[in-house]
């Protein structure tokens, strides 16, 4: 693509709309920088293709101009989400010249971007799972007694996300007062400040009980000038404090490699798995939906296609009518 002039009047507004952004929305310099070099491509490609660039010629920008401009980026082999980024920012900036009273209208408003192709969440299997928890617990039983109180929490953590398919910003911020003890059932705050009641298994609620009587008060007893707030944090530390979101996801994908998995595990795959395993055991959807915490049944319904697939797998090796004809094999 050639290079356009940096005289060019859409440019100039440019300089405008980042001097906005970073004095009215301190917007920082990595933010900055992507915004000159992609709204500063499309003005390239206005250039370049002979496309209305200037005012009052960026009203005269049409569908057909903006989709010949989305279709080059896709050849170019970006992203789905890498294009749905450049048309937020487009319409951004065309906000700030219809605001300055530079154009009339903004013809990046009404643009779809491309939709991305729907990806079916990533769930372990019963093995894998029992896999992680089962390597986890031995080497809490052979640890040396000062990593002891780090174990039991990391166990009780790894039980925790997969009986209840919380959130990890969840069982981050969850609270002493959130369990009570000898009850299967956690208080958890969700997304938007909702509270809801998700349960957990014989194993997970061992596992929170020992780690809160053999493994959290020595981690406490780290921090003498502790606050209230690390005082109520559940899960802690081995300073004392509240353990962070990023904390949670180290200690899930540590697990999994010492595990000897041989992919990569996070906290949300946690979920998916929790999600997953209930709706092929037979659960219905809408109870799924409500442990969960999702507001839509439509975002806890990708999870069927996931056991929908399994299901598929059990039958075609289960029933006889359903198995490939040996004789065709080989």
């Amino acid at each position: 693509m050639p290079t356009p002039q940096n005289d060019h009047v859409l440019y100039r507004y440019l300089d405008q709309y980042l001097a906005y952004m970073s004095a009215e929305k301190n917007a920082s310099r990595y933010t900055l920088r992507n915004y000159r070099q992609e709204i500063g491509h499309f003005i390239a490609y206005l250039v370049s293709q002979k496309l209305p660039a200037a005012t009052p010629g960026w009203e005269e920008l049409l569908p057909r101009h903006i989709r010949h401009y989305l279709g080059d980026l896709v050849n170019r082999g970006l992203a789905p989400a890498s294009i749905t980024r450049r048309l937020s920012e487009l319409r951004s900036f065309g906000r700030f010249l219809q605001r300055e009273g530079i154009a009339q209208i903004n013809p990046f408003e009404n643009a779809e971007s491309p939709r991305a192709p729907q990806l079916l969440p990533k769930a372990l299997t019963e093995a894998e799972i029992h896999t992680i928890l089962d390597t986890v617990t031995r080497l809490a039983e052979t640890a040396r007694e000062t990593s002891i109180p780090l174990k039991l929490r990391d166990i009780a953590i790894l039980e925790i996300l997969y009986a209840s398919g919380m959130r990890v910003s969840e069982a981050a911020n969850l609270k002493m007062s959130d369990i009570v003890p000898g009850s299967r059932v956690i208080r958890v705050e969700g997304k938007g400040a909702k509270e809801r009641d998700v349960m957990i298994g014989e194993p997970a609620a061992q596992a929170i009980s020992r780690y809160i009587a053999d493994g959290r008060p020595v981690l406490l007893s780290h921090n003498p000038g502790r606050s209230r707030a690390r005082v109520e944090a559940l899960f802690l530390n081995k300073y004392g404090g509240r353990l962070t979101e990023r904390s949670i996801q180290s200690i899930v994908s540590a697990a999994a490699k010492t595990a000897g998995l041989g992919h990569r595990v996070w906290p949300h795959m946690m979920r998916h798995t929790f999600a997953t395993h209930l709706l092929e055991g037979g659960a219905n959807l809408r109870v799924v939906q409500e442990l969960l915490g999702h507001e839509r049944v439509a975002t806890t319904q990708r999870y069927t296609h996931v056991s929908d697939q399994h299901n598929r797998r059990v039958y075609l090796k289960a029933h006889p009518h359903a198995r490939e004809d040996k004789k065709n094999e080989g």
